[in-house]
């Protein structure tokens, strides 16, 4: 449809439509958004050039042909190639923040931001932490969000990927972190000999053959690398476990988060005293082990 031929829309209107036919084009969504109108109003923002602080004040401004053009295409490519949203926008929040991101890395969407905005407590004393490890970086976002949250501490942002240590770069860049956050190419543990961390966060593949299959097609445009955990998706959690202890102080926690491989670990460890979170903007499935209690686990 040419510019010409678009009927003027409000925002609002425009949001309306583009939920509607999300619904009806049976969407999944579960990258940052868990409803169609949601996603609508972030494909609307963003491609008409507004910020979402305005929403209030920008629902009844009707939108110019050529901005409505570019939200329109948005929603075509968004329903024709089951791609997230934020691999149309190049953008996601996590902890507050805003984040660069690609097909290299997953969106962010683990609710650890809950736990990285509270700066750890009341699991550890913020206070004391000065070293923190993400294991399985991604973009970037734990790992930047945990030294925003505490500019005391020195961060390491591992990944065995390349490529998403390429957006992880960015997002240090951006943030402006470089002095205290460092991107490193390590498989787990590998790179790491001698290290000791206060903190080990991980957000790993954890995704099982049997999940892995069911996915809605959204996924399937996220690096496999980030979701698959091999057969029973723990494969990457196992080594986290097993070699956590020998990189932890001694007052140091791990936080690792098993989405719904929660019950295949538990019964994996039927003794480990594990600690399962709670959130309360939603999600699951983290669990968190002090450097004492690790050493318990065999």
């Amino acid at each position: 449809m040419s510019d010409s031929l678009l009927p003027p829309l409000t925002v609002k209107q425009l949001i309306e439509r583009g939920a509607k036919a999300f619904e009806d084009a049976q969407l999944w969504f579960g990258h940052g958004s868990d409803n169609a109108f949601d996603e609508a109003a972030e494909l609307v923002f963003f491609g008409a050039g507004l910020r979402h602080e305005e929403a209030r004040a920008v629902y009844d401004t009707v939108l110019e042909p050529d901005r409505q053009a570019r939200v329109t295409e948005l929603f075509e490519r968004r329903i024709r190639e089951r791609v997230p949203a934020a691999y149309l926008t190049r953008r996601m929040w996590f902890a507050g923040h805003e984040f660069y991101v690609d097909e290299r890395v997953l969106v962010p969407r683990s609710p650890i931001a809950e736990l990285v905005e509270a700066r750890f407590e009341p699991w550890i004393d913020a206070g004391r932490i000065r070293r923190v490890l993400d294991i399985g970086t991604g973009s970037g976002c734990i790992a930047i969000a945990s030294a925003l949250a505490l500019p005391e501490a020195r961060v390491d942002a591992a990944d065995i990927s390349s490529d998403a240590l390429a957006v992880t770069a960015i997002n240090i860049a951006r943030h402006r972190v470089q002095e205290r956050v460092r991107a490193l190419r390590s498989d787990v543990f590998d790179a790491l000999r001698g290290e000791r961390y206060d903190v080990i966060v991980s957000n790993p593949p954890y995704v099982g053959d049997e999940e892995l299959a069911s996915l809605p097609l959204e996924y399937a445009r996220e690096p496999r690398l980030g979701l698959h955990g091999g057969s029973d998706g723990l494969e990457i959690v196992h080594r986290i476990l097993s070699g956590a202890a020998a990189h932890l102080s001694e007052h140091g926690i791990l936080i690792v988060e098993v989405g719904n491989s929660e019950e295949a670990l538990i019964d994996a460890y039927p003794r480990a005293p594990f600690t399962w979170l709670e959130f309360e903007r939603g999600g699951g499935g983290v669990f968190f082990l002090t450097a004492a209690q690790l050493r318990t686990i065999e």
